[in-house]
């Protein structure tokens, strides 16, 4: 089969109260791209400005990412700056620069729009549905959000849900959109409004599958030392996507088992900053912490 994956390449400023580091890769396309590349040829779609690092996309390449959907652009890349308190759950915006990301139109190569499994990162929703107009019957359509479009562009947003297979969004993101303080009734309301599939990512507590005839959970890693949690979520959606591209299955068994292989590459990319940790694993590595996760949830 065949992944697109559409959204975010970055330069991002992340501070913790241990470390600071200034300019890193990030973006939702980097985390979720080579999550996925460990299970199949994914396809990225972003822009970049002319100070994004040649390197990173040699890298990519090497790991089998198709590129040919980045654009660069004049100017600087987007670029994000949060800070992470003692709670790494919790994390403050300090900057937003847009930069080339500000006009971004992404356009799919022709070849792009025969995908199979279409990936719409957290960008403008209003683009999410341009992208969807040019795919050509894709089997399976999934979307990410961020507060900042469900408070700025709830029915915009509302209209590509009505589109899509599968809904990623924290716990908080999910009982803002469905404006329900109880999480289940919250993904229960959604699913009525066109995705079969819910995936509510909660953090550190793993994350909680929803289907219209099927609940799932998955745990988090248990992990002592968080180093930066930017990305995890996408480096889920990546694994996640990616697994199911690599079987070809859209099952409810491959389905529970693609949230376990989500879990994992989220579970390596908070161990360091940016994309250090994901960059270079080894075959090994995934299938062993793979089954580390099934001993936790054995009994």
């Amino acid at each position: 089969m065949s992944l697109v994956i559409v959204g975010s390449l970055a330069l991002d400023t992340i501070e913790t109260p241990k470390e600071r580091k200034e300019r890193i890769i990030g973006g939702s396309c980097s985390y979720a791209a080579l999550a996925a590349s460990y299970f199949t040829n994914p396809k990225i779609v972003a822009v970049i400005g002319e100070d994004f690092p040649a390197g990173i996309i040699d890298l990519f390449k090497q790991k089998g990412i198709d590129t040919r959907g980045v654009t660069k652009e004049y100017g600087k890349t987007f670029h994000w700056e949060g800070r992470y308190g003692s709670d790494p759950n919790q994390r403050t915006t300090i900057k937003t620069e847009l930069n080339v990301f500000k006009d971004f139109k992404p356009r799919l190569p022709k070849d792009y729009c025969n995908t199979d499994i279409l990936f719409l990162g957290n960008i403008d929703p209003d683009l999410q549905k341009d992208i969807l107009s040019q795919a050509r019957s894709p089997k399976l359509v999934a979307m990410d959000t961020i507060n900042l479009w469900i408070e700025n562009k709830p029915n915009s947003l509302l209209k590509v849900l009505e589109q899509v297979d599968v809904f990623f969004a924290n716990d908080e993101e999910v009982k803002l959109i469905a404006d329900e303080v109880n999480l289940i009734k919250a993904g229960n309301k959604l699913l009525k409004k066109g995705p079969s599939l819910m995936i509510i990512k909660k953090g550190e507590h793993g994350a909680l599958l929803m289907g219209k005839d099927f609940v799932f959970g998955t745990l988090a890693y248990p992990c002592e030392n968080v180093i930066d949690p930017t990305g995890a979520g996408d480096s889920f959606g990546g694994g996640f996507l990616g697994y199911l591209d690599k079987v070809n299955s859209f099952k409810e068994a491959d389905i529970r088992k693609a949230a376990v292989y989500g879990s994992v590459m989220a579970s390596f990319t908070i161990e360091d900053f940016s994309i250090e940790r994901i960059k270079s694993l080894g075959a090994e590595e995934i299938d062993s912490r793979f089954n580390e996760f099934k001993k936790l949830v054995t009994f």
